[in-house]
């Protein structure tokens, strides 16, 4: 995957080289079946996607192991995952290109396990936070890697489907990580969210060194963008950092406008490096693309919201209706189920019909279940009448949004930019899904919680999804006629 591209390249598009997938997936023979690939590389990608989830149920959890630090310390568990997750995807694919794409995701899967094993074994706060860092290296070196892998087995023909598929192996796994953390946490403890990911990793790793093979052969050696990655750090750091931190008596309010000034000026000086230097972190003149700016703009907004759902999901079931973490985890279940039924059936009909139909579609679907849950819920358990409509409704909206903003945002870019295009894609969705846990964290992560505490971050999440909605409907992913 190309991570940088020069200001010149951007402006008057070369041709495709010969090691472009694109190129060598048309006229080069293609194996038995691309299928064992996919799902090589899709296991490991499936672990990256569950793990940034699965810490929503373990939170209670990881609270009670360390009982000196407060819910914005612990908020970090998961924030110092997403944030460097999303800062490193982009130059990880310019990695991939320069030292070459099973290389990198051989890296990306060993560094993942490793950091995985360190995180169970974690002693104190500080060090488990320093291992999800390591942890979320690892993660990014092999997502943009995964799908330029993905890509090159399938001819031109599948790759619509193998896309959408690939976006929902993730969506699954984000939609399922709640539920399988609640149950394994309960039965094993909170260093087990961790040490779930050995196994699998291993059989991704172990198969991975037989049966993958570089699609590319690496060429000049790219610089990665430093300055750029610094600077994108620093501004969604500092941002979640001031919203996590709003009500803690630690920080006074001129140190958290302090914090948030810099966040805004660290993202203004990001997007001012990336228009001078020729090897931008992101190449802004991707956003050029109409279809591509307003689809980041929806992956922003939707993955606020999901964040949202899914972590205030655990904080109502244990702490309204007083569900045990075990009894909460099943009953998330059925939701995620209809998540890959869904993406599979709308991967393939947006193949013929474009994106625009199930991004707006899903994202009113998803705005209903937002609805519900306003509404409908009350203050004593009425789990069949009253949550589980609102999860079946919330199940099916992910499933058409998920893989679909996946499929839309590359869909109209050349293909000299489709890999950092769905790198900066992916990190977008990683930033909406810290601002949404930060969010959360501040809304309810306060101690106990009364049913009223929900209700403002419902109708954020029916605003987000409107506004999501909104955004698809200038998405154009329509087939073009010859």
């Amino acid at each position: 995957m190309r991570a940088t591209a020069r200001s010149a390249s951007a402006a008057s598009p070369a041709a495709p080289s010969a090691n472009d997938p694109a190129i060598n997936a048309a006229n080069t023979p293609v194996a038995a079946s691309p299928w064992p690939v996919f799902w090589v590389a899709s296991i490991a990608v499936f672990l990256v996607s569950l793990d940034g989830t699965m810490l929503y149920a373990a939170f209670g959890a990881l609270r009670a192991g360390f009982p000196q630090a407060s819910a914005a310390d612990m908020s970090w568990v998961l924030n110092a995952y997403t944030v460097v997750f999303a800062a490193m995807l982009i130059p990880s694919g310019g990695l991939a290109d320069t030292h070459g794409r099973k290389r990198m995701f051989m890296v990306g899967v060993v560094l993942f396990l490793a950091a995985s094993a360190a995180c169970g074994l974690a002693g104190s706060v500080g060090w488990l936070i320093a291992a999800r860092v390591l942890q979320a290296v690892g993660a990014a070196l092999l997502t943009p890697a995964s799908l330029s892998i993905v890509l090159a087995a399938f001819p031109a023909s599948q790759r619509a489907v193998a896309v959408s598929l690939w976006g929902a192996v993730g969506g699954l796994a984000a939609a399922v990580g709640p539920s399988l953390g609640a149950f394994v946490v309960d039965v094993a403890g909170w260093p087990w969210a961790f040490y779930i990911n050995l196994p699998l990793g291993a059989l991704s790793l172990w198969y991975g060194a037989g049966l993958l093979k570089e699609s590319v052969k690496p060429d000049a050696r790219r610089r990665v963008d430093g300055v750029g990655m610094a600077l994108l750090v620093v501004a969604v750091g500092a941002l979640a950092l001031a919203i996590v931190q709003s009500e803690s008596p630690s920080w006074t309010r001129v140190e958290l406008g302090v914090v948030a000034a810099m966040g805004i000026v660290s993202m203004g000086a990001f997007v001012a490096w990336a228009r001078t230097t020729p090897h931008p972190l992101v190449d802004l003149s991707l956003f050029k693309h109409r279809t591509y700016r307003y689809v980041n703009l929806a992956t922003l907004s939707f993955g606020i919201a999901f964040a949202m759902m899914f972590f205030a999901f655990f904080f109502y079931m244990t702490g309204v209706w007083h569900y045990s973490l075990p009894r909460a985890g099943l009953a998330v279940t059925p939701g995620p189920l209809l998540v890959m039924p869904t993406a599979i059936l709308t991967g393939r009909l947006a193949a013929r019909m474009g994106h625009r139909p199930f991004l707006v579609g899903g994202a009113l679907i998803y705005a209903a279940s937002g609805l519900w849950f306003l509404l409908v819920p009350g203050e004593q358990p009425a789990y069949l009448t009253q949550w589980l409509p609102g999860l079946l409704l919330s199940g099916i909206g992910v499933g058409m949004v998920l893989p679909s903003l996946s499929g839309a945002a590359v869909s109209r870019l050349p293909a000299q930019h489709y890999a950092v295009g769905s790198a900066v894609n992916q990190a977008t969705r990683q930033v909406g899904g810290v601002m949404g846990v930060a969010i959360t964290v501040l809304m309810l992560g306060h101690g106990a919680v009364s049913h009223a505490d929900f209700s403002p971050l419902y109708v954020g999440h029916v605003a987000l999804a409107l506004l999501t909605a909104l955004l698809c409907l200038a998405v154009d992913t329509r087939p073009r006629q010859a």
